[in-house]
């Protein structure tokens, strides 16, 4: 896809969402003016600059207007539906928190379905603006496929997703090479192919074999550029490697690694930070400074010791930290060997409670502010269990490129409590690099929601 089309289409999308909004907020205001007091204009003021705000930053953070969502009808309005009911959630705690009840109710509840409705209209909007540019003959280039193998399947479902502007006529490869039906036709054989692209009026060439395979493709690149017909060539890097592998550019230069890792990109770790930061600020303040006193009672009356447990455990980078919960147990000297288990003795019955609800947990909100924990990521186990776990699981120590979490991947998906055979911490780990590779701050939210779920649905695993 053409890149400044791109910025200039997430340009249009987000001035049409800011202006269904202010609409909104302007419309709204002009209905109830009669109703509204006299004398609250600065208040009405700093309901709507605050709901421009939190709709610009939320989107921002959860990538509303990104290349990769908007290609996607169907992506682009499930983002949008998600950042819409954030939305609400977000300005209706700000009204909370500010006790702010001057604001007429009808006001605020017309305003957040007025601006619904102007993002649907928006969206179909967008759905003709999309239809129409597929459809404008002068900005289509017409293009053929070179070769038909993998890479080439693989190019061609690209243009179908990505294809704003681009026409794929099919692929030209010899008859004897090609063993099944194609969602494309094969037009011809390469010997023909730069006299098919002149009748077609064929713009591009992308080739999928390479000079190295078939001599005649030097030929045709030249000939290629003198009929103004440009030549592209798509490497098969399968011939060298044998595996998947993600590509970035530094400059001109490719580089080749073994996974995508968004939480490289600077901004997606202060984004990731930022989160942990407010939600583990608003549990300590709000949770953790009454749950203390009262959990920090119950543990000491039923047995002796500190109220927290501290355990050193393997965090981001192999580095290890003090992680630290609420005593669950007695003391007992296997305390750094051996996970709790189904009916392990060493339990308390306080401890029972707090460990089947996660209370435990909560201090851990702790570790998050001082940074060496995050709200979602792979459980940190005991040192012990990481030299144990790596010798069973290959992959086991890439999880460790991430901050160890609260919750994760692996926990909402019925990954948690005691292992008690290798297929279980394989699974684990899956989970862990699968969320490795995917992270986006929405599917942080998302896990942190699931976690709250499964604490008062309960779960069986827990113990």
């Amino acid at each position: 896809m053409n890149r400044q089309f791109e910025r200039y289409l997430q340009m249009t999308l987000t001035v049409l969402d800011l202006f269904v909004l202010n609409i909104a907020y302007f419309f709204c205001k002009i209905v109830f003016t009669e109703t509204m007091p006299a004398g609250l204009w600065s208040v009405y003021f700093q309901y709507w600059t605050i709901s421009v705000a939190v709709w610009l930053l939320l989107s921002f953070l959860l990538r509303t207007y990104a290349g990769k969502v908007i290609l996607v009808f169907e992506h682009f309005t499930k983002r949008t539906s998600q950042v819409y009911l954030l939305w609400i959630i977000c300005m209706l705690f700000y009204l909370f928190f500010s006790r702010e009840f001057r604001i007429s109710r009808i006001f605020i509840i017309s305003t957040m379905v007025t601006f619904g409705i102007g993002l649907l209209v928006n969206r179909f909007l967008y759905l003709g603006i999309k239809k129409y540019f597929k459809n404008s003959h002068y900005l289509i280039k017409k293009v053929i496929i070179l070769g038909y193998n993998d890479t080439a399947k693989k190019l061609a479902k690209y243009f179908e997703e990505d294809g704003y502007n681009t026409q794929l006529l099919g692929f030209i490869e010899d008859d004897k090479n090609v063993h099944e039906l194609s969602h494309y036709p094969i037009i011809t054989d390469v010997s023909r192919a730069l006299q098919v692209a002149k009748e077609f009026d064929v713009a591009e060439i992308f080739s999928t074999i390479t000079p190295e395979q078939n001599k005649d493709i030097y030929d045709l690149m030249y000939q290629s550029e003198k009929e103004c017909i440009r030549f592209k060539i798509v490497p098969n890097l399968s011939v060298f490697i044998t595996r998947d592998v993600h590509i970035e550019y530094f400059g001109e230069l490719p580089i080749l690694s073994l996974r995508s890792e968004p939480l490289d990109d600077v901004g997606n770790r202060i984004k990731k930070r930022a989160l942990d930061i407010v939600f583990s600020f608003l549990v300590i303040v709000f949770i953790l400074s009454w749950l203390i006193p009262i959990l920090g009672l119950l543990i000491l009356l039923e047995s002796r010791g500190p109220v927290f447990f501290s355990q050193l455990r393997t965090g981001k980078n192999k580095k290890p930290f003090y992680c630290y919960k609420f005593r669950s147990m007695r003391i007992n000297k296997d305390a750094d060997l051996k996970q709790a288990s189904t009916g392990d003795s060493r339990v308390t019955k306080i401890g029972r409670f707090i460990r089947r609800t996660s209370l435990d947990e909560f201090p851990q909100f702790v570790n998050v502010i001082k940074g060496n924990m995050s709200l979602v990521g792979p459980r940190p186990h005991m040192l012990k269990h990481t030299t144990d776990y790596s010798k069973v699981v290959d992959e086991y120590m890439i999880r460790q490129f991430l901050k160890p979490g609260i919750t994760g991947w692996a926990q909402v998906n019925g990954y948690r409590g005691e292992i008690t055979n290798p297929d279980q911490i394989k699974m684990r780990v899956n989970m862990d690099l699968w969320y490795l590779e995917n992270w986006s701050l929405w599917l942080d939210i998302q896990i942190l929601f699931l976690t709250v779920y499964q604490v008062f649905k309960g779960d069986k695993n827990a113990f």
